[in-house]
């Protein structure tokens, strides 16, 4: 990756999951179709702005939703975003609780991951593209940005949402959604929440130095909990269609709080972790 000595002013990119990709959120929309070295983005990136802060909108799954979580173009996706100058990557996703006190409508500012993917590919670095060479060995003691997470918690207790400040999410492969012992099994790991979506997603965003952070909407108590209904499209949906303006407030009101913020020496240190991690071939 190139140096970067003097940070861009914010940019936001956001990342809409199922059900949370609503146009709407941003002023002055324009599309833009674009392509990088790793493929097409899932979708038109839409440009726009919230309360002057810049900002590009992506499904993730589509806007149609036509792409399942195992065949998301991540690497394509988060590249993309980089090279409109994203410097922070917010992402909405719809999760199962795995803890009786994580109630369906609830938001969970998820700080850990637990990776159960099998098939996706987690680096830029991967040998077969001019524009990553080497091999990428990146921290990820702490995935999501503290800042971002921090402004995204107090954010969500001022509009009294019922807000969980950190959490573990385990991300599956799917598309099919657990069985019994798994859940049981995950809750013993000690996840909090289940995914299809978070890995590589978080990787990938830490490779090029982006601050990334994710708002987790639990919609379903997976199928762990007894005398409850379990987890179905369905109950998915109905879920996030009767909480979409949740998401969408945090949204609206933590945005333009990160754009007015003094961000550049966390900004620089995320570029140079990225660097640094960058193992060159030897000549």
């Amino acid at each position: 990756m190139s140096s970067c000595a003097t940070p861009a002013a914010v940019k936001i990119g956001v990342i809409g999951g199922t059900g949370l990709d609503d146009p709407e959120i941003l002023e002055g929309r324009t599309e833009n179709y674009v392509d990088t070295p790793f493929g097409k983005p899932s979708d038109a990136l839409v440009l726009g702005k919230i309360k002057n802060v810049d900002c590009i909108l992506l499904a993730r799954h589509g806007r149609q939703h036509t792409i399942m979580s195992s065949k998301v173009n991540y690497q394509a996706n988060i590249w993309a975003l980089k090279e409109e100058g994203c410097t922070h990557v917010i992402v909405t996703t719809a999760c199962g609780s795995l803890k009786e006190e994580i109630q369906p409508g609830d938001i969970i500012i998820i700080d850990q991951f637990i990776d159960r993917t099998t098939r996706r590919l987690q680096t830029f670095y991967d040998g077969n593209h001019s524009c990553a060479r080497g091999v990428c060995h990146i921290p990820m003691a702490e995935p999501f940005c503290p800042k971002t997470r921090e402004v995204l918690i107090e954010t969500a207790k001022k509009l009294g949402l019922r807000c969980h400040s950190k959490g573990t999410a385990i991300t599956i492969e799917g598309p099919h959604f657990s069985f019994w012992a798994e859940s049981i099994m995950f809750q013993t790991w000690g996840a909090d929440v289940i995914n299809m979506t978070t890995v590589p997603e978080v990787v990938l965003a830490k490779e090029v130095g982006i601050c990334y952070a994710s708002i987790a909407m639990a919609t379903d108590y997976d199928c762990w909990k007894e005398h409850e209904e379990g987890v179905s499209v369905d109950r998915v949906l109905k879920t996030l269609k009767e909480n979409a303006n949740i998401a969408k407030s945090l949204l609206l009101t933590a945005i333009p709080q990160i754009g007015s913020m003094e961000l550049s020496a966390t900004l620089l240190n995320m570029k140079k972790t990225a660097q640094c991690s960058v193992l060159l071939p030897r000549h």
